[in-house]
């Protein structure tokens, strides 16, 4: 039972690893589950933000704007913080989706399918963004995540590694090879 406070509530649906190996995998799976919805639904609502911008587009060209351009670019800060926001939930929920698909069954049509997307997507975005500069700016936004899943992955590996001493210690301490035996004590063989 969920209790009455806000606290109990965030309790109850929090992920819980599990007592037994069986019940971590069970959770791991629905945690997987759940993830796997939670992107596809955030890559579907901000793909379809990016193609079809808020406001519109302008069906006619004249001498303030050209036809097909997003109407909220004429307000250009407004229209790249919702850009550089959009792009950035996009590729976040497009890492996801293809991190958590990996090794499934048909890993090599969703990675097309993802990828398909994200050109679709930058063709879309290119083609209602007025000012180019500005659209690189969305390129390097899409990186964004992946770039930063590198680098964490990179840090937990340096951090991990277990550090070797500098070549004058192991010159006085031993061979550098692990396999290697240690010099055997002299004192030790002499005994009877």
């Amino acid at each position: 039972m969920v209790g009455t406070t806000f606290k109990d509530w965030c309790r109850y649906f929090q992920y819980k690893e599990g007592a037994n190996e069986e019940d971590r995998d069970k959770n791991r799976a629905d945690a997987r589950n759940a993830l796997l919805v939670v992107a596809t639904l955030i890559a579907a609502v901000t793909f379809q933000a990016g193609v079809n911008p808020p406001g519109g587009v302008w069906q006619e060209t004249n001498d303030y704007h050209t036809a097909g351009t997003a109407i909220c670019a004429s307000d250009s800060d407004a229209y790249y913080v919702f850009l550089t926001s959009n792009t950035l939930a996009f590729s976040a929920a497009v890492l996801v989706i293809m991190s958590l698909t990996h090794n499934f069954p048909f890993k090599f049509e969703v990675r097309v399918a993802c990828v398909s997307m994200i050109i679709t997507y930058g063709s879309a975005i290119f083609a209602v963004t007025g000012d180019e500069d500005k659209f690189q700016l969305a390129l390097i936004t899409a990186a964004a995540p992946l770039i930063l899943r590198c680098l964490i992955q990179l840090l937990v590996k340096l951090k991990n590694r277990e550090p070797e001493p500098p070549c004058l210690i192991q010159a006085f301490v031993g061979p550098r090879n692990k396999t290697a035996e240690p010099p055997k004590d002299e004192t030790q063989q002499a005994k009877p």
